[in-house]
């Protein structure tokens, strides 16, 4: 008779990432994202879509939004981040602790990316990023609105002093994950 182990079972598959690429307007979110998304093979969610036509309108005549103007913005990235199938990695500036913990509401497990930089660097971003509606003279209303992540938010923060591949090769990296092609 011959002892036969017994047959573990597999483990269970990965819980389904999700990932929101936050920061100031400018610092990539959008660039680091789409990329660590195609990395991940992961659905990717632009969060300056689900702006309402108001907002958009406010931001593109240099009306910064409040509090009040993000809210139904914010519900509409918070469904699309909880009701992603699979992994998914949204780009939403997610500027203040009680933004992210909405967003945290609808997807408890989300791993919020904080992208950071120079002042400097940011604002020459944004004022040679064509066709966008969010013009360099918002930059100060967001740096000052923005509350970065504390030590109990869990979030990677990375400076985007570097290129995007190599923001996201670190990211892969820091999650834990390969990319959808294998690089580590």
């Amino acid at each position: 008779m011959t002892n036969k182990a017994p047959e573990m079972p597999p483990p269970p598959p990965p819980k389904p990432l999700r990932i929101v690429v936050m920061g100031v307007s400018g610092c990539g979110k959008s660039t680091v994202g789409a990329a660590l998304a195609e990395a991940l093979g992961a659905l990717y969610v632009e969060g300056d879509d689900l702006h309402s036509p108001q907002n958009i309108r406010r931001m593109a005549a240099g009306i910064a939004l409040g509090d009040t103007e993000r809210q139904g913005w914010l519900r509409r990235v918070a469904r699309r981040l909880g009701g992603a199938r699979g992994d998914v990695v949204v780009a939403c500036s997610a500027l203040k602790r009680c933004y992210r913990e909405q967003l945290r509401e609808a997807a408890p497990e989300v791993r919020f990316v904080h992208l950071t930089g120079a002042p400097a660097l940011i604002a020459s971003r944004l004022s040679s990023r064509p066709g966008h509606y969010m013009p360099a003279s918002l930059l100060p209303s967001q740096l000052s609105a923005l509350e970065a992540p504390a030590a109990d938010e869990h979030a990677i923060t990375l400076d985007i002093d570097r290129t995007p591949a190599v923001l996201v090769a670190d990211l892969l990296r820091q999650l834990g994950r390969r990319g959808a092609e294998g690089q580590a």
